[in-house]
């Protein structure tokens, strides 16, 4: 799974990044800072259950902290994107096609509105972020529709006339974009399209179906920062404007602030919390202490910075992620070599249970029998919905 981080120049897009990955990616207050895309790890927080179990976990894949495992997911930091994109503006079509694969897109916005359309700064105030979340989706949509328009009446007539479906015909067009042919049929029904005759689609009834397409398949959420240069009157504001997308206020200068001090063991800080706690030791400086004491204010504002908050509401609420933790052994929740609880694994939510030893290793779901529940230790069939986490040992066919 990827989630893509998305939006105009100079909004702290990579500030927001390198927040989540601590990659430092190169950051600077003018446009275009980033110009090929930067690659990196996050991780969304889920209860561990070896405290249920109450033996250690063996964390493999993904670290546990005092109860609470840390569940890696896969980021990408894009060129900014500036209107025009789509027709080739900026770096237009390069940081689309390095969208291509993402599951869904955190929009980072600037909530304070000192930034122009293309970035540059401006007075705060002077620019109304929902606009900015607006002509995105246009950009993407036109993105999408060029995609399908490219040649699709001839394409169209010939699936016509030899019987095939429109979701074969659009899954084949839509190839690398990551949409699953039960999206692109979702996306058919909603969008109330004629779906035998694909070759009479207007050219307006694409633009439908692309806007139809990237709601179903890659969801959006925004990112409202610089949260700390604005009132909370304007993230209450921007909710109302954008009543269909999810806003979530954030900081992500003082998350990173945070993250790094916290790294050089300056103080104890778990990302998300509403507090941290200067080290024991009395290493901070002045300079340290007072910009510390600034982001302290910022938490009993605001409650966190939001960063943490924000990429956990597009795994687990945009894109209906859940975790899972297979094991094999089913009583002691442990792997081959005595392991408690290795691995924990994101799957959409309601995954079938054998599609779940896929990813688990392809032998265990080309010969799956059962799962069996590790707390209930009953057996599942093939077709079993996955919960969220679940604790599963897969039996299979020798």
């Amino acid at each position: 799974m990827e989630v893509g981080v998305v939006g105009k120049p100079n909004v702290g897009k990579s500030t927001f990044f390198n927040a989540l990955t601590l990659l430092d990616v190169p950051m600077a207050p003018y446009p275009f800072t980033t110009i090929e895309p930067n690659r990196g790890v996050g991780a969304v927080r889920v209860p561990c259950p070896h405290v249920e179990k109450g033996a250690p976990c063996t964390p493999g894949n993904a670290k546990c902290v005092d109860g609470t495992r840390w569940v890696p997911v896969n980021l990408v930091d894009v060129p900014g994107l500036v209107p025009g994109a789509h027709a080739g503006k900026g770096l237009g079509h390069k940081f689309l096609d390095d969208l291509r694969a993402a599951d869904g897109f955190v929009q980072v916005v600037d909530l304070s509105g000192a930034t122009d359309e293309e970035g540059r700064p401006v007075p705060a105030g002077s620019s109304d972020p929902s606009v900015e979340v607006s002509w995105l989706e246009e950009e993407l949509v036109a993105w999408v529709a060029e995609i399908l328009g490219r040649g699709f009446e001839r394409d169209a007539r010939g699936s016509e006339l030899d019987g095939r479906k429109v979701e074969d015909l659009l899954s084949g067009r839509l190839t690398g974009l990551s949409i699953s042919p039960a999206a692109i049929a979702s996306a058919v029904r909603a969008s109330g399209i004629d779906a035998e005759h694909p070759s009479r689609w207007t050219e307006d009834e694409r633009v439908a179906l692309a806007r139809e397409l990237l709601r179903t398949a890659k969801p959006r959420l925004v990112a409202a920062n610089k949260c700390d240069r604005a009132r909370r009157q304007d993230a209450e504001a921007l909710a109302l404007k954008l009543a269909d997308l999810p806003v979530v206020p954030t900081a992500a200068d003082a998350e990173l602030t945070l993250r790094r001090a916290a790294r050089a063991g300056l103080i104890a800080y778990r990302p998300g919390d509403s507090a941290f706690r200067p080290a024991d030791d009395g290493k901070l400086n002045a300079a340290q202490t007072a910009a510390l004491e600034g982001i302290r204010k910022l938490l009993a504002d605001w409650g966190s910075t939001g960063v943490q908050q924000a990429l956990e509401a597009m795994v687990f609420d945009r894109l209906r992620r859940v975790v899972v933790f297979p094991v094999e052994d089913e009583q002691h929740w442990t792997d081959s070599r005595g392991r408690v609880l290795p691995d924990a694994f994101l799957v959409p939510a309601g995954t079938a249970v054998r599609q779940v030893a896929y990813r688990v290793h392809s032998d265990l779901g080309e010969k799956f029998v059962r799962a069996i529940d590790g707390r209930t230790h009953r057996a599942l069939a093939a077709d079993h919905p996955v919960e969220a986490g679940a604790v599963l040992r897969f039996v299979a066919r020798r």
